[in-house]
């Protein structure tokens, strides 16, 4: 399995963005990305049945729809990229990969676990771009990705209500560690013309990114 994924990296890599780009034509994506848990109160896990049906009576299927489904789509997937090995459909196999890897990588993102998903609510409106773009495009090749040997997951639905179990216990480290680094910049010093293609954009400086990957 190794050996095949390595020799597709480049299929994988490329159509990792894929299910970001469906949200513009497809309206049912867009939930499959998040789960505001908070919305469901304090300890929200212990409020949302696991399984999907019970779920849906307890809260409604339009309630899980409008506040994310991203364990579920997880949940999903797997079960269809299961399928697509079964079935030797190299290209099921291939885009059903790359689809599972966007919903798990959206699960471990904090921001991607609340109503305040861009710092709206908190007067820090762009925070999601600077925790999930701006800091990696920076650092990133710096980064150790090496996470060890592969582990069986008995239950994938568990596995991605624990994920978003832990993201959801970091937003408001995410969150504060923005709000007190703020303090220390003025906005000259907090934001920077990047050039990006032919535009000339407004990003965060290189500095405040490097300020906020340090402290936080």
């Amino acid at each position: 399995m190794a050996g095949f994924y390595k020799a597709n990296i480049e299929f994988i890599t490329e159509h990792a963005i894929s299910a970001d780009k469906r949200r513009y034509v497809d309206s049912t994506e867009a939930p499959r990305h998040f789960l505001n848990a908070d919305h469901y109160g304090k300890n929200p896990f212990k409020n949302i049945p696991q399984n999907w049906d019970d779920a849906a009576l307890k809260f409604s299927a339009d309630t899980l729809n409008k506040y994310g489904t991203v364990p579920w789509a997880i949940q999903y997937n797997y079960y269809r990229l299961v399928k697509a090995f079964k079935a030797h459909d190299t290209t099921a196999i291939l885009n059903t990969s790359a689809n599972l890897g966007h919903y798990i990588a959206d699960a471990h993102v904090p921001l991607h676990l609340t109503k305040n998903y861009n710092g709206q609510l908190t007067n820090q409106t762009g925070v999601h771009a600077l925790w999930e773009s701006r800091i990696p495009e920076l650092f990133g090749d710096h980064y150790n990705c090496f996470v060890g040997k592969a582990r069986y997951i008995q239950n994938p639905l568990t596995e991605a209500f624990k994920i978003c179990q832990t993201s959801f216990k970091e937003v408001d480290s995410v969150l504060r560690f923005e709000r007190i680094l703020n303090r220390t910049f003025t906005d000259d010093k907090k934001y920077a013309i990047e050039q990006r293609g032919k535009k000339q954009v407004k990003d965060y400086s290189v500095a405040y990114a490097k300020a906020y990957q340090k402290n936080a």
